[in-house]
Protein backbone atom coordinates (compact mmCIF):
# COMPACT_ATOMS: atom_id res chain seq x y z
CA UNK A 1 0.00 0.00 0.00
CA UNK A 2 1.26 3.45 -0.90
CA UNK A 3 -0.08 6.77 0.33
CA UNK A 4 -1.32 10.02 -1.14
CA UNK A 5 -2.06 13.48 0.24
CA UNK A 6 -5.58 14.39 1.29
CA UNK A 7 -6.30 17.33 -0.97
CA UNK A 8 -4.43 20.54 -0.27
CA UNK A 9 -3.15 19.29 3.10
CA UNK A 10 -0.17 17.36 4.40
CA UNK A 11 -2.36 14.50 5.67
CA UNK A 12 -1.16 11.14 4.36
CA UNK A 13 -3.88 8.63 3.53
CA UNK A 14 -3.63 5.17 2.01
CA UNK A 15 -4.47 4.78 -1.67
CA UNK A 16 -7.48 2.61 -0.83
CA UNK A 17 -9.98 3.60 1.87
CA UNK A 18 -11.88 1.03 3.93
CA UNK A 19 -15.55 1.86 4.04
CA UNK A 20 -17.35 0.52 7.11
CA UNK A 21 -20.99 0.86 6.11
CA UNK A 22 -20.82 -2.94 6.02
CA UNK A 23 -19.84 -3.20 9.71
CA UNK A 24 -22.91 -4.48 11.53
CA UNK A 25 -25.98 -6.47 10.56
CA UNK A 26 -28.66 -3.97 11.60
CA UNK A 27 -29.79 -3.44 8.02
CA UNK A 28 -30.23 -7.13 7.29
CA UNK A 29 -26.85 -7.54 5.60
CA UNK A 30 -23.27 -6.76 6.50
CA UNK A 31 -20.46 -8.19 8.60
CA UNK A 32 -20.78 -9.31 12.22
CA UNK A 33 -18.27 -7.97 14.72
CA UNK A 34 -15.86 -10.92 14.48
CA UNK A 35 -15.68 -10.65 10.68
CA UNK A 36 -15.38 -6.87 10.82
CA UNK A 37 -12.43 -7.24 13.21
CA UNK A 38 -10.64 -9.56 10.79
CA UNK A 39 -11.35 -7.23 7.85
CA UNK A 40 -9.93 -4.26 9.75
CA UNK A 41 -6.85 -6.20 10.82
CA UNK A 42 -6.18 -7.43 7.27
CA UNK A 43 -6.60 -3.94 5.86
CA UNK A 44 -4.21 -2.50 8.45
CA UNK A 45 -1.69 -5.30 7.83
CA UNK A 46 -1.68 -4.34 4.15
CA UNK A 47 -0.75 -0.77 5.12
CA UNK A 48 -4.23 0.76 5.01
CA UNK A 49 -4.84 3.66 7.38
CA UNK A 50 -7.98 5.43 6.07
CA UNK A 51 -11.33 4.44 7.61
CA UNK A 52 -14.68 5.87 6.53
CA UNK A 53 -17.94 5.64 8.44
CA UNK A 54 -21.03 7.76 9.23
CA UNK A 55 -23.40 8.29 12.11
CA UNK A 56 -26.27 6.60 10.25
CA UNK A 57 -24.36 3.51 9.07
CA UNK A 58 -26.06 0.42 10.45
CA UNK A 59 -27.97 2.68 12.84
CA UNK A 60 -24.81 3.74 14.66
CA UNK A 61 -23.40 0.22 15.01
CA UNK A 62 -20.62 0.92 12.50
CA UNK A 63 -19.24 3.76 14.64
CA UNK A 64 -19.66 1.82 17.89
CA UNK A 65 -17.94 -1.22 16.43
CA UNK A 66 -15.06 0.88 15.13
CA UNK A 67 -14.68 2.56 18.51
CA UNK A 68 -14.31 -0.81 20.16
CA UNK A 69 -11.99 -2.26 17.51
CA UNK A 70 -9.69 0.78 17.52
CA UNK A 71 -9.16 0.76 21.27
CA UNK A 72 -5.47 1.31 21.99
CA UNK A 73 -4.55 2.12 18.38
CA UNK A 74 -6.91 4.88 17.34
CA UNK A 75 -4.09 7.31 16.45
CA UNK A 76 -2.66 4.87 13.91
CA UNK A 77 -5.62 5.56 11.59
CA UNK A 78 -7.12 8.47 9.71
CA UNK A 79 -10.66 8.19 11.00
CA UNK A 80 -13.49 9.85 9.08
CA UNK A 81 -17.19 10.06 9.83
CA UNK A 82 -20.19 12.06 8.58
CA UNK A 83 -23.27 13.94 9.70
CA UNK A 84 -26.42 15.31 8.04
CA UNK A 85 -28.91 12.50 7.56
CA UNK A 86 -31.79 11.99 9.98
CA UNK A 87 -30.95 10.06 13.15
CA UNK A 88 -34.20 10.60 15.09
CA UNK A 89 -37.49 10.94 13.21
CA UNK A 90 -39.17 12.35 16.30
CA UNK A 91 -36.81 15.35 16.42
CA UNK A 92 -37.26 17.91 13.65
CA UNK A 93 -33.69 19.17 14.21
CA UNK A 94 -32.01 15.75 14.15
CA UNK A 95 -31.15 16.12 10.47
CA UNK A 96 -29.64 18.65 8.11
CA UNK A 97 -26.44 20.66 7.80
CA UNK A 98 -27.27 23.31 10.41
CA UNK A 99 -25.09 24.08 13.42
CA UNK A 100 -27.35 22.43 16.01
CA UNK A 101 -27.39 19.11 14.20
CA UNK A 102 -23.67 19.35 13.44
CA UNK A 103 -22.71 19.80 17.10
CA UNK A 104 -25.15 17.20 18.40
CA UNK A 105 -24.17 14.66 15.74
CA UNK A 106 -20.45 15.17 16.24
CA UNK A 107 -20.68 14.72 20.00
CA UNK A 108 -22.69 11.52 19.53
CA UNK A 109 -20.19 10.20 16.99
CA UNK A 110 -17.26 10.92 19.28
CA UNK A 111 -18.94 8.96 22.06
CA UNK A 112 -19.60 5.96 19.83
CA UNK A 113 -16.10 6.08 18.35
CA UNK A 114 -14.56 6.41 21.82
CA UNK A 115 -12.33 9.29 20.76
CA UNK A 116 -12.10 13.01 21.38
CA UNK A 117 -11.51 13.94 17.74
CA UNK A 118 -12.07 12.77 14.17
CA UNK A 119 -9.50 13.31 11.46
CA UNK A 120 -11.99 14.05 8.69
CA UNK A 121 -15.58 15.21 9.19
CA UNK A 122 -17.78 14.89 6.13
CA UNK A 123 -20.97 16.82 5.43
CA UNK A 124 -22.93 13.84 4.17
CA UNK A 125 -25.37 15.55 1.80
CA UNK A 126 -26.60 19.02 0.85
CA UNK A 127 -29.38 20.52 2.96
CA UNK A 128 -30.59 23.49 0.89
CA UNK A 129 -32.34 25.10 3.89
CA UNK A 130 -29.02 25.75 5.66
CA UNK A 131 -26.90 28.60 4.23
CA UNK A 132 -23.45 27.58 3.06
CA UNK A 133 -21.95 30.28 5.32
CA UNK A 134 -23.50 28.66 8.39
CA UNK A 135 -22.12 25.24 7.45
CA UNK A 136 -18.57 26.44 6.84
CA UNK A 137 -18.39 28.61 9.96
CA UNK A 138 -19.84 25.83 12.15
CA UNK A 139 -17.32 23.34 10.76
CA UNK A 140 -14.47 25.80 11.32
CA UNK A 141 -15.54 26.19 14.95
CA UNK A 142 -15.12 22.44 15.46
CA UNK A 143 -11.68 22.53 13.85
CA UNK A 144 -10.64 25.36 16.17
CA UNK A 145 -12.06 23.43 19.12
CA UNK A 146 -9.81 20.48 18.25
CA UNK A 147 -12.66 18.03 17.71
CA UNK A 148 -12.15 17.88 13.93
CA UNK A 149 -8.87 18.00 12.01
CA UNK A 150 -10.10 18.39 8.42
CA UNK A 151 -13.49 18.91 6.78
CA UNK A 152 -14.85 17.47 3.58
CA UNK A 153 -18.08 17.15 1.64
CA UNK A 154 -20.18 14.39 0.11
CA UNK A 155 -22.98 14.45 -2.44
CA UNK A 156 -23.07 18.19 -3.21
CA UNK A 157 -23.21 19.88 -6.59
CA UNK A 158 -19.96 21.29 -7.95
CA UNK A 159 -21.11 24.91 -7.91
CA UNK A 160 -22.07 24.80 -4.23
CA UNK A 161 -18.78 23.17 -3.22
CA UNK A 162 -16.98 25.89 -5.16
CA UNK A 163 -18.99 28.58 -3.41
CA UNK A 164 -18.42 27.01 0.00
CA UNK A 165 -14.65 26.82 -0.44
CA UNK A 166 -14.43 30.32 -1.86
CA UNK A 167 -16.40 31.73 1.08
CA UNK A 168 -14.22 29.78 3.54
CA UNK A 169 -10.97 30.97 1.97
CA UNK A 170 -12.09 34.60 1.84
CA UNK A 171 -13.15 34.57 5.52
CA UNK A 172 -10.23 32.58 6.87
CA UNK A 173 -12.30 29.50 7.69
CA UNK A 174 -11.32 25.88 7.09
CA UNK A 175 -12.17 24.86 3.50
CA UNK A 176 -13.18 21.43 2.29
CA UNK A 177 -10.15 19.24 1.54
CA UNK A 178 -11.99 16.31 -0.03
CA UNK A 179 -15.14 15.36 -1.88
CA UNK A 180 -16.91 12.02 -1.76
CA UNK A 181 -19.00 11.06 -4.77
CA UNK A 182 -20.50 8.15 -6.65
CA UNK A 183 -18.03 7.29 -9.41
CA UNK A 184 -17.35 4.09 -11.31
CA UNK A 185 -17.32 2.64 -14.81
CA UNK A 186 -21.12 2.57 -14.56
CA UNK A 187 -21.43 6.15 -13.25
CA UNK A 188 -19.17 8.64 -15.00
CA UNK A 189 -21.36 11.75 -14.89
CA UNK A 190 -19.11 13.34 -12.19
CA UNK A 191 -16.71 13.98 -15.07
CA UNK A 192 -19.04 16.76 -16.24
CA UNK A 193 -18.55 19.19 -13.35
CA UNK A 194 -17.50 17.54 -10.09
CA UNK A 195 -14.11 16.15 -11.13
CA UNK A 196 -12.95 19.33 -12.91
CA UNK A 197 -14.01 21.27 -9.81
CA UNK A 198 -12.08 18.88 -7.57
CA UNK A 199 -8.94 19.35 -9.65
CA UNK A 200 -9.33 23.12 -9.59
CA UNK A 201 -9.62 23.21 -5.79
CA UNK A 202 -7.12 20.36 -5.28
CA UNK A 203 -9.68 18.20 -3.47
CA UNK A 204 -9.08 14.53 -2.81
CA UNK A 205 -11.80 12.47 -4.48
CA UNK A 206 -13.14 9.45 -2.60
CA UNK A 207 -15.36 7.24 -4.71
CA UNK A 208 -18.30 5.38 -3.24
CA UNK A 209 -20.15 2.75 -5.23
CA UNK A 210 -16.74 1.90 -6.74
CA UNK A 211 -18.01 -1.54 -7.80
CA UNK A 212 -21.60 -0.38 -8.37
CA UNK A 213 -23.11 -2.53 -5.59
CA UNK A 214 -21.36 -5.59 -6.99
CA UNK A 215 -22.41 -5.15 -10.61
CA UNK A 216 -18.80 -4.64 -11.70
CA UNK A 217 -17.73 -7.93 -10.12
CA UNK A 218 -19.62 -9.74 -12.88
CA UNK A 219 -21.56 -11.83 -10.38
CA UNK A 220 -24.95 -10.84 -11.74
CA UNK A 221 -23.90 -11.98 -15.23
CA UNK A 222 -23.04 -15.33 -13.65
CA UNK A 223 -26.51 -15.56 -12.12
CA UNK A 224 -25.28 -15.13 -8.56
CA UNK A 225 -27.39 -13.37 -5.97
CA UNK A 226 -26.78 -10.05 -4.30
CA UNK A 227 -28.43 -6.97 -2.87
CA UNK A 228 -29.66 -5.86 -6.29
CA UNK A 229 -32.60 -7.05 -8.33
CA UNK A 230 -34.51 -5.74 -11.31
CA UNK A 231 -36.46 -3.33 -9.12
CA UNK A 232 -33.44 -1.54 -7.62
CA UNK A 233 -30.84 -1.88 -10.34
CA UNK A 234 -30.52 1.96 -10.47
CA UNK A 235 -29.18 2.27 -13.98
CA UNK A 236 -29.58 1.35 -17.63
CA UNK A 237 -29.39 -2.41 -17.31
CA UNK A 238 -28.68 -3.07 -21.00
CA UNK A 239 -25.90 -0.46 -21.18
CA UNK A 240 -24.47 -1.61 -17.86
CA UNK A 241 -24.29 -5.19 -19.07
CA UNK A 242 -22.23 -4.16 -22.11
CA UNK A 243 -19.76 -2.36 -19.83
CA UNK A 244 -19.56 -5.23 -17.35
CA UNK A 245 -18.93 -7.74 -20.14
CA UNK A 246 -15.98 -5.64 -21.33
CA UNK A 247 -14.63 -5.52 -17.78
CA UNK A 248 -14.92 -9.32 -17.60
CA UNK A 249 -13.11 -9.74 -20.95
CA UNK A 250 -10.20 -7.58 -19.82
CA UNK A 251 -10.10 -9.44 -16.51
CA UNK A 252 -9.81 -12.75 -18.34
CA UNK A 253 -7.01 -11.36 -20.50
CA UNK A 254 -4.97 -10.37 -17.48
CA UNK A 255 -5.85 -13.24 -15.18
CA UNK A 256 -7.54 -10.83 -12.77
CA UNK A 257 -10.96 -10.63 -11.20
CA UNK A 258 -13.42 -8.09 -12.69
CA UNK A 259 -13.43 -6.21 -9.38
CA UNK A 260 -9.69 -5.64 -9.62
CA UNK A 261 -10.07 -4.27 -13.14
CA UNK A 262 -12.84 -1.85 -12.09
CA UNK A 263 -10.76 -0.57 -9.15
CA UNK A 264 -7.61 -0.33 -11.28
CA UNK A 265 -9.52 1.83 -13.77
CA UNK A 266 -10.48 4.22 -10.96
CA UNK A 267 -6.90 4.37 -9.71
CA UNK A 268 -5.74 5.28 -13.22
CA UNK A 269 -7.90 8.43 -13.35
CA UNK A 270 -6.21 11.81 -13.13
CA UNK A 271 -5.99 13.69 -9.86
CA UNK A 272 -6.18 12.22 -6.36
CA UNK A 273 -8.78 9.46 -6.61
CA UNK A 274 -9.13 7.09 -3.63
CA UNK A 275 -11.62 4.24 -4.08
CA UNK A 276 -13.64 3.27 -1.01
CA UNK A 277 -13.80 -0.49 -0.44
CA UNK A 278 -17.10 -1.82 0.85
CA UNK A 279 -16.68 -5.49 1.76
CA UNK A 280 -18.45 -8.00 3.97
CA UNK A 281 -15.88 -10.82 3.86
CA UNK A 282 -12.11 -11.21 4.11
CA UNK A 283 -12.03 -12.81 0.66
CA UNK A 284 -13.63 -9.73 -0.86
CA UNK A 285 -11.08 -7.52 0.89
CA UNK A 286 -8.15 -9.61 -0.34
CA UNK A 287 -9.47 -9.46 -3.89
CA UNK A 288 -9.98 -5.68 -3.70
CA UNK A 289 -6.51 -5.10 -2.26
CA UNK A 290 -5.03 -7.12 -5.12
CA UNK A 291 -6.17 -4.32 -7.46
CA UNK A 292 -3.03 -2.49 -6.31
CA UNK A 293 -1.01 -4.92 -8.44
CA UNK A 294 -3.10 -4.43 -11.59
CA UNK A 295 -1.75 -2.09 -14.26
CA UNK A 296 -4.09 -1.65 -17.21
CA UNK A 297 -2.32 -0.87 -20.49
CA UNK A 298 -3.31 1.97 -22.81
CA UNK A 299 -5.42 -0.28 -25.02
CA UNK A 300 -7.36 -1.70 -22.07
CA UNK A 301 -7.96 1.76 -20.62
CA UNK A 302 -9.10 3.02 -24.02
CA UNK A 303 -11.54 0.12 -24.39
CA UNK A 304 -13.03 0.77 -20.96
CA UNK A 305 -13.27 4.49 -21.63
CA UNK A 306 -14.94 3.90 -24.99
CA UNK A 307 -17.60 1.51 -23.71
CA UNK A 308 -18.39 3.47 -20.53
CA UNK A 309 -18.02 7.09 -21.66
CA UNK A 310 -20.81 9.59 -20.96
CA UNK A 311 -21.80 12.78 -22.72
CA UNK A 312 -20.35 15.75 -20.88
CA UNK A 313 -23.21 17.97 -22.00
CA UNK A 314 -23.17 21.71 -22.58
CA UNK A 315 -20.89 23.63 -22.41
CA UNK A 316 -18.11 21.02 -22.27
CA UNK A 317 -19.10 19.14 -25.42
CA UNK A 318 -19.56 22.41 -27.30
CA UNK A 319 -16.28 23.94 -26.14
CA UNK A 320 -14.40 20.73 -26.94
CA UNK A 321 -15.30 20.78 -30.63
CA UNK A 322 -12.12 21.36 -32.70
CA UNK A 323 -13.61 24.27 -34.64
CA UNK A 324 -14.68 26.00 -31.42
CA UNK A 325 -11.27 25.40 -29.82
CA UNK A 326 -9.67 27.22 -32.75
CA UNK A 327 -12.06 30.14 -32.40
CA UNK A 328 -11.47 30.47 -28.66
CA UNK A 329 -7.71 29.83 -28.51
CA UNK A 330 -6.60 30.89 -31.98
CA UNK A 331 -5.08 28.84 -34.79
CA UNK A 332 -1.70 28.56 -33.07
CA UNK A 333 -3.05 27.03 -29.85
CA UNK A 334 -1.12 23.78 -30.41
CA UNK A 335 2.14 25.72 -30.02
CA UNK A 336 1.28 26.61 -26.41
CA UNK A 337 2.33 24.23 -23.61
CA UNK A 338 0.35 24.53 -20.39
CA UNK A 339 2.70 23.15 -17.74
CA UNK A 340 0.63 24.23 -14.76
CA UNK A 341 -0.32 21.42 -12.39
CA UNK A 342 -0.08 17.73 -13.21
CA UNK A 343 -3.05 17.17 -15.49
CA UNK A 344 -1.44 18.50 -18.67
CA UNK A 345 -4.85 19.29 -20.03
CA UNK A 346 -5.42 20.72 -23.48
CA UNK A 347 -8.41 22.61 -24.88
CA UNK A 348 -9.51 19.40 -26.59
CA UNK A 349 -9.33 17.19 -23.51
CA UNK A 350 -10.51 19.71 -20.91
Amino acid sequence: MRYTLFGRTGLRVSELCLGTMTFGEDWGWGAPKETAARILSSYAAAGGNFLDTADIYTAGTSESMLGELLAGRRDEFVLATKYTNATDDADVNASGNHRKNLVTSLEASLRRLRTDYVDVYWVHARDVWTPVEEVMRALDDQVRAGKVRYVAVSDWSAWEISRANTVAELRGWTPFSGVQLRYSLLERTPERELLPMARAFDLAVLTWGSLAEGRLTGKYLRGEGGRLDVANWAGDRDRDEVIVREVVRIAEEGGWSPARVALAWLRARSGTVVPILGVTTEDQLRDNLAALDVRLDEDQLARLDAVSGTDLGFPQDFLGRPEIVEVVYGRRWREVDDRRGTDRRTPLTG
